[in-house]
């Protein structure tokens, strides 16, 4: 009984049926270990493994391969794969400069949205922000200010006006879009 090894998209002349010989086993012992990477990148460790079957032969001097030996490269070829893929940066700076594809970079942060987040330089700005500002809240922030740790009452009261105002910044942006 023969396996056709052929994937339904290889219905052209360059086929992997076509392949006879020491390429045929080494395709034989790839397609074995391929599963083992994500679907995206089997056909690349296919052919990382059939091509490091055949140096690894020209550097042995042309003597055939045994099946153990072919299954210690290509099981080499697969965690050679997941070394470099773990390697790769997971976590991301968001000072880090990004390219958008024209040429032009800006920073990761640039690119993050929130709708609920304080405007931030009209809060540095003090003029501005006392104008509106309870007196209770400037109480609150000369105490922060010096150094004095704040009473219960005084981080209940600083905590709902963060949420009033927030509330209020992403009502008004939910008003504009709509």
């Amino acid at each position: 009984m023969t396996v056709s090894l052929a994937y339904p998209e290889d219905n052209d002349p360059i086929s992997y049926d076509r392949l006879d010989g020491e390429w045929r086993q080494w395709y034989e012992t790839a397609h074995r270990f391929e599963h083992k990477v994500p679907a995206q990148d089997r056909g690349d460790i296919r052919h990382n493994i059939i091509l490091e079957l055949a140096l690894a032969m020209a550097r042995d001097g042309d003597k055939p391969f045994s099946e153990a030996m072919m299954c210690r490269v290509a099981s080499f070829v697969v965690a050679d794969y997941w070394r470099k893929a773990k390697r790769k940066p997971t976590m991301l700076s968001l000072n880090t400069d990004i390219g958008n594809g024209d040429g032009d970079t800006t920073e990761l942060i640039e690119t993050v949205a929130d709708d609920r987040a304080i405007d931030l330089e009209a809060w540095s700005d003090a003029r501005t922000f006392l104008l509106g500002c309870p007196h209770r809240l400037v109480q609150i922030a000369n105490k922060r200010l010096k150094g004095i740790p704040l009473e219960p009452k005084d981080k209940m009261y600083l905590q709902r006006f963060r949420q009033r105002e927030q509330k209020r910044l992403f009502g008004a942006c939910v008003f504009r879009l709509s």
